[in-house]
């Protein structure tokens, strides 16, 4: 392009008067980037240390409660909420389950 000259125009050369008459153009860009790369761009810093440190938090929080959540204590604390016999709990629990799946009259 040559020193002075305009960039494209729109309606007839004339851009001044299509943002004057009010006519829009719609445009859309795709950009493929990672995220790392989409906050180098934009200024922002970088958060891969503070992610990692709280991801480990995490998992060390998760790995401590997994005890909790074992099928072992899970039944434990079921059968403290019922002083019966496991088999009493059991056939409770097969009647529950044989109720829920059978057609009542």
């Amino acid at each position: 392009m040559r020193p002075g000259a305009r960039s494209s125009t729109l309606n007839d050369g004339a851009p001044e008067a299509c943002l004057k008459a009010g006519v829009r153009m719609k445009c859309t860009v795709e950009i493929e980037c990672t995220p790392l790369e989409a906050r180098q761009f934009f200024g922002l810093p970088d958060v891969t240390p503070l992610q990692e440190r709280m991801m480990s938090e995490i998992e060390k929080k998760m790995l401590a409660e997994m005890e909790r959540f074992s099928p072992d204590a899970i039944l434990k604390t079921w059968l403290s909420l019922y002083p019966q016999t496991p088999e009493q709990f059991q056939d409770m629990m097969a009647r529950a389950l044989n109720g829920g799946l059978t057609k009542r009259p």
